[in-house]
């Protein structure tokens, strides 16, 4: 009797600890209620190592990452996988076997808060060995360096040092890569780099090949307004919230954690910050790049007054290689044509949709792919043990619009 009420408390606990409410449409909510529960799990056990002084909490994630994710480069019938720098950067090669002897190739930059993660993960190494086998094409899976010892330029310095190194003749030749089928891509942070790589080399003169396409995956592209009607709408939506992907901005930018209170905010973006001018908050008024049905009842939270010198000190905060939504028309005119994938319940859901909109404006030709049901970081757990069924259908259309305009 008392092991059964002893199992009982436990099971009650148990439940109570992982059930969380979320939005009625949200695709499997109990996968992702025990999903949201192991996530807060191991980022309240490094907070507590943080605070104890034992390691940084960024550390402790990546070990528990590295134990559980990390596989090593192994081949297969269809896949020949090896791990090779690319322009001096950590990299994992998929190359199918047979097919057409020109391939496909596409340059693909993980993501994880740019402090977290691996290309060398199960969940990635599994999506590029289907990329490479279902596309006939050679994927690269880039390993950037990560926060806290690598911050802003760091990640993107060694983003552009793959995408040059992916273009140039040596390496197109080596991995029998078409030059005219050649495509950059990421997911969330990894799309943040892919975005400002695509505009970085869209606009270099010297370049004789250039990406042809441009393929992100919910990707985070500012960090001047946390209030857009997706973070007032999914601040409390796992697997990302409001908080975290402000600590993570931070990380990114190398600036004071502390002073995430006021990006939360809006303190940091208010309109006495001379710093900000108003073209650049015009590159993200939501209230004109956002369609009427996601701009739904919320309103803009712009501050008349609020914490000086921020921008001073975080400079980044306004630089399109950090923040690629606040690239210049001009710019986004000369990158290619792109993907943008969406979802619903995600906190970046409307970074995607005003690139789409500004993209369109600058005359690229855009996809915008949104997924009612979807959740930031669906598309990597589209395998077993989740095997979310938006994560499933997300990557097929990725995959699809990839064979169809590569």
């Amino acid at each position: 009797m008392r092991l059964r009420l002893a199992g009982a408390v436990l099971l009650s606990a148990a439940a109570y600890y992982v059930y969380l409410p979320l939005p009625s449409g949200v695709s499997e909510p109990w996968k992702l209620m025990l999903l949201d529960a192991l996530f807060r799990s191991f980022m309240k056990a490094s907070d507590v190592v943080h605070m104890l002084g034992v390691c940084h909490r960024v550390h402790l994630l990546n070990k528990i990452v590295s134990w559980v994710e990390v596989v090593e480069a192994h081949s297969c019938s269809a896949v020949h996988v090896t791990d090779s720098p690319l322009g001096g950067v950590p990299t994992r090669v998929f190359q199918p076997k047979g097919g057409k002897k020109l391939k496909r190739g596409v340059l693909y930059f993980h993501g994880g808060g740019w402090a977290l993660c691996s290309g060398r993960m199960r969940s990635y190494d599994l999506l590029c060995r289907k990329m490479a086998e279902d596309l006939d094409a050679v994927i690269l899976s880039v390993d950037y360096r990560l926060a806290p010892e690598a911050v802003f330029p760091d990640q993107y310095h060694d983003a552009l040092a793959a995408s040059r190194a992916f273009l140039s003749p040596e390496i197109l030749q080596r991995y029998s890569i078409d030059p005219e089928r050649v495509c950059v891509s990421g997911d969330s942070t990894g799309g943040n780099l892919a975005a400002a790589v695509a505009q970085e080399l869209g606009s270099d003169k010297t370049l004789k090949v250039k990406f042809k396409a441009q393929a992100l995956i919910y990707p985070v592209l500012q960090a001047l307004d946390f209030y857009t009607p997706s973070y007032q709408q999914n601040q409390a939506v796992p697997i990302l919230y409001r908080p975290v992907m402000a600590r993570y901005w931070l990380q990114y930018l190398g600036a004071d954690l502390s002073l995430e209170p006021i990006l939360l905010a809006n303190n940091h973006s208010s309109l006495d910050q001379l710093g900000i001018s108003a073209t650049t908050r015009y590159k993200l008024n939501w209230t004109a790049l956002l369609p009427a049905k996601r701009r739904k009842h919320f309103q803009p939270v712009f501050k008349d007054t609020g914490s000086p010198g921020v921008v001073a000190k975080v400079p980044a905060l306004i630089d399109a290689r950090a923040a690629p939504l606040l690239a210049d028309q001009g710019t986004l005119g000369q990158t290619p044509k792109a993907y943008v994938m969406t979802c619903e319940y995600d906190v970046l859901r409307d970074d995607g949709l005003m690139y789409v909109k500004r993209l369109q404006d600058a005359g690229v030709a855009v996809t915008s792919d949104h997924y009612e049901d979807g959740f930031h970081g669906c598309m990597v757990f589209a395998y077993p043990p989740m095997m979310s069924n938006v994560g499933w259908r997300s990557m097929n259309n990725y995959i699809h619009w990839l064979d169809q305009n590569l």
